[in-house]
């Protein structure tokens, strides 16, 4: 695996498959567009550890992950965000079937009517968590004034956390493939954290 990810970095289709893969991820949790940017990032950090020698032009560059990565996140939320805005009677009866996934509506509802945009930052990280916030937003219909800031927030959190973990975590381990080992690790845990976060009951709401 590690192998393939490794020509894949060296590729300057890299930016392509990422951007494609984090778009798309929204609609199929299952594709690893965090092991993708955390692999191109800690090849990055392998390349600027070579010493005096010349860093290759198709190493992938830091900062253009960052960008690309937070703009994809961005634009699948909002592919996914007007889809289950403008409704329809396939996706009403996908919901209606899975309760784990009509709970997770309402309480991102709830959430968002109360002015807790957060949520959306933290279900970034959460298995799957950003396609019930996304399909959850259109479908309870919130406005883009309400949903697109914290879109980006998150978008720009999750990228940024994946970056530094494979380019930080490659520079401090000393090697390319233990870091993304231990960063896929680091990212895995904090989906998992904010998992549980997501999945907490709301407090009620005080009375006036």
């Amino acid at each position: 695996m590690f192998e393939t990810l490794g020509s894949l970095t060296a590729s300057p289709w890299i930016y392509a498959v990422v951007a494609v893969s984090v778009v798309l991820d929204v609609f199929l949790p299952v594709l690893p567009s965090g092991v993708l940017v955390i692999t191109a990032a800690a090849a990055a950090a392998a390349a600027g550890a070579a010493g005096p020698v010349p860093v290759p032009a198709q190493v992938p560059d830091i900062l253009a992950l960052l960008v690309i990565a937070t703009t994809a996140s961005v634009l699948g939320d909002m592919a996914a965000y007007r889809l289950a805005r403008r409704g329809g009677a396939r996706l009403d009866r996908a919901i209606a079937r899975s309760r784990r996934l009509t709970r997770a509506h309402e309480h991102l509802g709830t959430a968002l009517a109360r002015g807790g945009g957060a949520l959306v930052v933290i279900a970034r990280f959460a298995p799957a968590g950003r396609s019930v916030v996304s399909l959850g937003a259109g479908k309870t219909h919130r406005r883009v004034a309400e949903f697109l800031p914290w879109s980006v927030l998150a978008g720009m959190a999750w990228a940024g956390y994946s970056v530094a973990l494979g380019y930080f975590g490659t520079q401090w381990l000393g090697t390319q493939w233990l870091g993304t080992a231990v960063s896929m690790l680091a990212l895995f845990a904090a989906g998992a954290l904010a998992a549980f976060v997501v999945r907490r009951p709301l407090s009620p709401t005080p009375a006036t």
